[in-house]
């Protein structure tokens, strides 16, 4: 039987095992799909050695950059963005091959193209992680300016006190790369000026649990426009099984 996981930690909020085990069942797919919670990236060479049927795995947080020095091959996407989400396992003889995909740009382009209007110039970028670096290297495909939000700033991210009204009227994409208002923390939101947004205003928010944070209820109280990561989450997926039964 082959097998598929994700790893990362933690893992107690995945989506994935129960996605893929329903599709495994419901298609008649000789397969089956399990979390690996390594507290450390260096546990992954165990992992790989203790279930030799492994054929792919998604990375998850806090391990898209750091699972890069273990791979042989990246895709034009995954090197261009410098972060991984999936993984394609194969063989040659008797060595293992690991080649890197990126596929939160896959979803996250479908899901948010139709909600972009003309008037979408600019996106805010909340957070510096593997998924933000994603959400960049997309919007940049779109042709949308981008700019970085992050508590720490430095040379070309701006921090939080400086997300003013004004920017906010330019920048009127803001996307939320953190975890802040992920369950159990739900009350937890980006600090910015709500008050600033309008029906011109699109949230964005990666965080699917719960699925209305508390950053897109602030923003809506102002009419702005707000959808979470489900439907992404959900094209990720598709993407990540084509991509571990891409050919060569």
């Amino acid at each position: 039987m082959d097998k598929y996981g994700l790893i990362g930690y933690p893992l107690g909020h995945s989506f994935s095992v129960g996605f893929f085990n329903e599709k495994f069942s419901n298609e008649g797919i000789d397969a089956c799909y399990q979390n690996f919670e390594i507290s450390d990236i260096r546990e992954l060479p165990e992992v790989l050695a203790s279930n030799p049927e492994l054929k792919g795995l998604n990375v998850t947080i806090p391990y898209k950059e750091q699972v890069i020095d273990y791979l042989d091959e990246l895709s034009p996407e995954a090197k261009a963005i410098g972060a991984v989400n999936v993984i394609r396992i194969s063989r040659k003889g008797r060595k293992l091959v690991l080649k890197g995909y990126n596929s939160d740009t896959v979803g996250f382009t479908k899901s948010i193209t139709p909600m972009l209007e003309n008037h979408h110039h600019g996106a805010l970028i909340l957070g510096t992680g593997g998924a933000s670096k994603a959400i960049n290297y997309s919007l940049k495909k779109l042709g949308i300016e981008t700019l970085l939000v992050s508590r720490t700033p430095r040379e070309g991210i701006i921090g939080y006190d400086d997300v003013t009204p004004e920017l906010i009227e330019t920048f009127n994409v803001i996307v939320n790369c953190t975890p802040l208002g992920m369950y159990p923390n739900v009350e937890e939101s980006p600090d910015l000026p709500y008050e600033a947004m309008d029906n011109h205003t699109l949230l964005y928010d990666l965080i699917y649990n719960p699925d209305q944070t508390t950053f897109m209820k602030r923003g809506q109280e102002y009419g702005a426009i707000v959808k979470n990561g489900l439907e992404m989450l959900l094209l990720q997926a598709f993407a990540s099984w084509d991509m571990w039964h891409e050919k060569g």
